[in-house]
């Protein structure tokens, strides 16, 4: 980043930000030649600009932003519960919340039964839209926290 006031110059880099250098040290070098005329602060220099180019940030573009309502525990421990039976996974596989029913060996079929499950175990009707974007467990576990509250709310 750079601040540019009537005779002072003020970088900040970041090392999120590219900035081209050595076009910075020749604007640098002939802002400093153009304020010292004749050895003296030259008032003449009322505006100046620099140039540099910019890239995204990195850590925004490389990962998805993702908003979680963060299920109970139990709720994941249930839901890892029913991927394990539907999988036929050995009760000793580890799974977490950010488990991909994908990465599982889970196909398109063995998630509709997983969703099924979970319907049925917790007394909930997930909507096809929703079951169909559901991918980790814990995605599955903020889903059916929301609508057991929505259905506790309507009764």
């Amino acid at each position: 980043m750079a601040a540019v006031s009537a005779n002072s110059l003020r970088l900040q880099p970041s090392s999120k930000l590219f900035i081209g250098t050595s076009r910075v040290t020749n604007t640098l070098t002939m802002l400093q030649s153009l304020s010292q005329v004749n050895g003296r602060s030259s008032a003449a220099l009322s505006f100046a600009s620099l140039g540099w180019k910019r890239r995204s940030f990195p850590s925004l573009s490389a990962t998805r932003l993702q908003i979680s309502c963060a299920a109970k525990p139990e709720t994941v421990q249930k839901v890892c519960d029913i991927v394990r039976k539907q999988l036929a996974l050995p009760p000793e596989s580890e799974l977490a919340g950010d488990s991909k029913f994908s990465s599982l060996g889970a196909d398109s079929l063995d998630t509709v039964e997983i969703v099924m499950e979970l319907e049925e175990e917790f007394g909930i009707s997930v909507e096809e839209e929703s079951s169909q974007s559901i991918t980790t467990v814990q995605e599955a576990a903020d889903l059916i926290e929301k609508l057991v509250q929505n259905k506790a709310k309507a009764t």
